[in-house]
């Protein structure tokens, strides 16, 4: 796994050993922010669920000014803070070794706002309903926040179309999708 463009282009990143996470390739990451590109300039980016930390790490050197990344995994974390370091983020990235529903109320309670949040739950155990619930109902959000959920084929999204948001877009791989959702 590699940053694919920007500041940090080329660098090689760790991920995680085990069956824990799931990093996302390089092919979906380079279509995830081929579609992003023209929102990324100056952008605080909040990532849930953040395990390598490359989807955190691409935005920055894309031109992100600030990423926070939750994840409550030890050797998630420790990935994370050794990518921001390979990377020389570590002015503009923030790691929450924290479960996320505790971390979002830390960040919320911070008073924090973000332009674009993503997050990539455990497939299949209805976390990113439970999430996008508290974000909508948080200050972390504004009318214009972009979130970006990656969920399996299987996962039923259709509870989305009825919440206070606007899905965008849904763009589909092999395995996974991307859901754009609009906070009104």
């Amino acid at each position: 796994m590699r940053v694919i463009a920007g500041k940090a282009r080329r660098t090689n990143l760790v991920t995680p050993e085990g069956k824990n996470t799931r990093p996302t390739s390089d092919r979906i990451k380079e279509t995830l922010f081929n579609m992003l590109q023209q929102e990324l300039y100056d952008v605080r980016f909040l990532d849930i669920f953040s395990g390598s930390g490359g989807i955190s790490i691409e935005a920055l050197s894309r031109g992100a000014k600030e990423a926070v990344m939750i994840d409550n995994d030890a050797a998630a974390v420790r990935c994370i803070k050794e990518n921001i370091k390979r990377t020389h983020f570590e002015d503009s990235a923030r790691v929450l070794k924290m479960e996320a529903v505790s971390a979002l109320k830390k960040l919320d309670v911070e008073g924090r706002t973000f332009d674009i949040i993503f997050m990539d739950p455990p497939y299949n155990h209805d976390t990113e309903a439970k999430i996008l619930n508290i974000l909508l109902d948080s200050g972390l959000v504004y009318e214009n926040t972009l979130i970006i959920i990656e969920t399996s084929l299987e996962t039923d999204i259709s509870y989305m179309y009825d919440m206070p948001c606007k899905v965008e877009r849904v763009k589909e791989y092999k395995t996974n999708r991307h859901i754009f959702i609009r906070a009104k």
